[in-house]
């Protein structure tokens, strides 16, 4: 039976304030950039002609206008994007460093996007995807994470494929042993993992990527992992194949969003391909692909309105050594 949408995403919605350079009097300026990482990885997929939708929630304020009319200029469905009327919308401000890697500071004490409760959660909605997308920000707080599990049991049982990426951010979490339970609730029912190298070695306590990979794999049955390495490119594990693609040198400005674009990738190019059957050189093709659009966004401000053109992509491949 056809499906309405190719990806839903669930999670954080949010204004992430980048730096962009200072006043006349010297005071750093901070651009207003739509951001969280569920939906970076959905304008990326609309990119690349796919239908997407959203599930989520922002505060009733100007911050949230900004976020609905920002989804609904890139065509992600905003039908379920909610509002709430007593918390505002989450914020986030990216400090960058002279390398273009961050720090953030988050707003969100609460944050709407920590509003979304179960009696919320539209069966109706979910079970009208391919692909359903979630990470753990949405999962540390009692309410939302409730909202999270219904979800992902609805979408599972209506054959949806799930796609995870724990997207650690330390600061917004009461502990780190509950970040690590919740990261371990997700590889319990995801098809797909995306999974940074800082990551690999946080939950499994192992230094050596492979090592920890296979700890994943052996544990959880994982039929297919993205292991992402900023710069140094990445890796896919699929039915026993370990796949290895450099990333590409360019001029950096920050990295937000380089995570979300990469696994946007790779799940338009599993929507266009058969998941239970990838080949070894068709894992080698996503891989080059999304390594390529991830370093495209870093020469950019800002995730959401920043997301390449296929052709974009393809230029900067087909201009590489690699």
């Amino acid at each position: 039976m056809a499906k309405k949408y190719d990806v839903i995403a669930m999670g954080e919605l949010l204004i992430d304030f980048t730096m962009n350079g200072q006043s006349g009097q010297g005071n750093a300026l901070f651009e207003a950039c739509p951001g969280g990482a569920p939906c970076n990885v959905l304008a990326l997929l609309n990119k690349m002609g796919k239908r997407t939708a959203f599930f989520g929630k922002v505060g009733k304020d100007q911050f949230g206008k900004l976020l609905r009319n920002t989804l609904d200029e890139v065509k992600i469905d905003t039908s379920h994007l909610l509002e709430e009327e007593k918390v505002n919308t989450t914020l986030a401000f990216v400090h960058t460093f002279p390398d273009g890697d961050r720090e953030f500071s988050f707003y969100r004490n609460p944050g709407a996007d920590m509003m979304l409760k179960e009696d919320e959660v539209d069966a109706a909605f979910l079970k009208e995807t391919k692909i359903f997308h979630f990470g753990t920000l949405s999962m540390t707080h009692e309410g939302v994470r409730e909202a999270t599990k219904k979800a992902l049991d609805i979408a599972k049982g209506s054959g949806a494929l799930i796609s995870f990426d724990p997207n650690l951010r330390p600061p917004l979490w009461s502990s780190l042993a509950l970040a690590k339970e919740q990261m371990e609730y997700g590889f319990e029912f995801c098809d797909i993992l995306k999974i940074s190298d800082n990551e690999i070695q946080f939950v499994s306590g192992k230094e050596d990527y492979d090592e920890g990979i296979a700890y994943l794999q052996e544990r959880y049955k994982i039929p297919l992992i993205f292991l992402t390495m900023g710069k140094e490119g990445s890796r896919a594990y699929y039915k026993g194949m370990r796949v290895e693609r450099k990333g590409f040198s360019v001029q950096t400005i920050e990295t937000t969003g380089a995570g979300d674009t990469f696994c946007g990738s790779c799940l338009n190019y599993i929507l266009e391909h058969n998941f239970e059957n990838l080949t070894e050189q068709q894992l080698k093709e996503m891989l080059a692909f999304a390594n390529a659009a991830a370093a495209l966004v870093t020469t950019r401000k800002g995730a959401i309105k920043a997301m390449p053109q296929r052709e974009d992509v393809r230029k900067l491949m087909e201009g590489s050594t690699e």
